[in-house]
């Protein structure tokens, strides 16, 4: 401290090494429709840029058409989206790079909002509401006279490279490519409870990808050709997210789930009860079910996590230790102090989710393939139409060659 205070002769220094940067809007190809089960891709044309995905962005605007039972167009619709109600338009939104997926993910607005919900703060959430992000409030994304939106969803926000990732990516053919969904019902929900004969759809009028475009000065450009001319293999880290579903679990007290055998090493897992929401317009799927669940545990291989037994009893008010695992996953993955988006009584009635802290492994899980499978109870016979979610987060390595636009996946 007071040799900073005493040097007077200290230079100023400034950074110079970006000369531009500024996002540009890229649009699907022209020939894309944007009905129910159409793929759109979005292409960046140009291979000779620096982009910055981990900045990019998703550009939606569109309109909400209700109709009664006769099919006559109501104009002040009645409707709202869901807490990250877009991203639940599209099945699947994977980036490729040099025409080869990076990174993918399944039923983008389950997976959103399960990652959304232990991820982000409340001073978080009100920048995100632009996106549509509004776990506790309800959407006003949709102008209730007219029914059209406008939104833009950071893409950290869906894929876990551009949460992670956070340089530049050389001189490679970049396409971002959505999945519509073939139902817009889990988007929206209806909350006035005479709207049992109305249906409601989505149009989408715009969609577009927004990506910064870097210049760099002079100095810094000719070692980035330096890299580029060299052939040398760049590395683009991560940690992926894998969304997996169990869409009917069967009417008992327990459960066994044998998710799948994997190589890449789990490094936390999340999972969620849902009952009756799916596909259905008057009820919130982004939105969890508790199921009165007593027991979880995960098995890698023969290893169990937690080692305790939770002993949960809704009931009984039992849930600290769900609550305190829920709050411990901030500091654990973002390395932060832990601010909670929910309170403790919310968290029971909005999104009663399971986190388990699985990233620190033993050495002979580290060196086979992963056998996941995940064993529950229930203090009550499961509910009929109940649906399990298992988001499973895990490390990715991919690298590409951008003289040689080749890409791959480490394993």
């Amino acid at each position: 401290m007071n040799f900073e205070i005493l040097n007077v002769n200290e230079s100023p220094l400034f950074d110079t090494t970006i000369a531009y940067a500024e996002k540009r809007t890229h649009p699907p190809y022209a020939s894309s429709s944007f009905n129910n089960n159409d793929e759109i891709r979005i292409p960046i044309q140009q291979q000779d840029i620096y982009t910055l995905p981990w900045y990019s962005s998703l550009h939606v605007q569109g309109k909400v058409e209700v109709r009664n039972e006769t099919n006559v167009l109501i104009e002040s619709p009645d409707v709202r989206f869901v807490n990250m109600g877009i991203l639940f338009l599209f099945n699947e939104i994977c980036l490729e790079v040099a025409g080869d997926v990076v990174d993918r993910v399944r039923n983008p607005g389950i997976m959103s909002v399960m990652k959304g919900y232990v991820t982000y703060n409340t001073g978080q959430s009100k920048a995100l509401e632009n996106g549509g992000w509004f776990p506790k409030a309800k959407s006003t994304l949709i102008d209730k006279t007219t029914g059209l939106f406008d939104a833009i969803i950071p893409l950290r926000t869906i894929l876990g490279l551009c949460e992670d990732f956070k340089k530049i990516v050389l001189n490679s053919r970049q396409e971002l490519v959505l999945v519509r969904s073939n139902t817009d019902n889990n988007a929206l929900i209806f909350d006035d409870v005479d709207a049992n004969a109305r249906s409601a759809k989505v149009l989408i009028h715009k969609l577009a990808w927004r990506v910064p475009h870097i210049s760099v000065a002079i100095k810094e450009q000719l070692k980035l050709l330096d890299v580029v001319k060299s052939a040398r293999e760049l590395y683009i880290p991560f940690r992926s997210r894998e969304l997996h579903e169990y869409p009917m679990l069967s009417q008992t007290q327990r459960h066994t789930w044998a998710i799948k055998s994997s190589i890449e090493k789990p490094q936390y897992i999340v999972f969620g009860l849902q009952t009756d929401r799916k596909d259905q317009i008057r009820k919130d799927c982004s939105r969890f079910d508790h199921c009165n669940l007593s027991n979880i545990k995960v098995f890698l291989n023969d290893t169990v996590y937690p080692y305790d037994n939770l002993n949960i009893n809704y009931a009984n008010n039992h849930y600290a230790l769900l609550y305190d695992m829920f709050t411990e996953f901030q500091t654990s993955f973002l390395y932060k102090d832990t601010e909670p988006i929910f309170t403790r009584e919310e968290f029971k009635e909005l999104a009663p989710i399971v986190v388990i802290d699985c990233s620190k492994q033993k050495e002979e899980l580290k060196r086979s393939p992963i056998d996941i499978r995940i064993e529950f109870e229930t203090n009550v016979v499961i509910p009929n139409k109940t649906t399990a979610y298992c988001l499973i987060l895990h490390d990715r390595i991919a690298k590409y060659v951008p003289i040689k636009n080749i890409v791959s996946l480490v394993q």
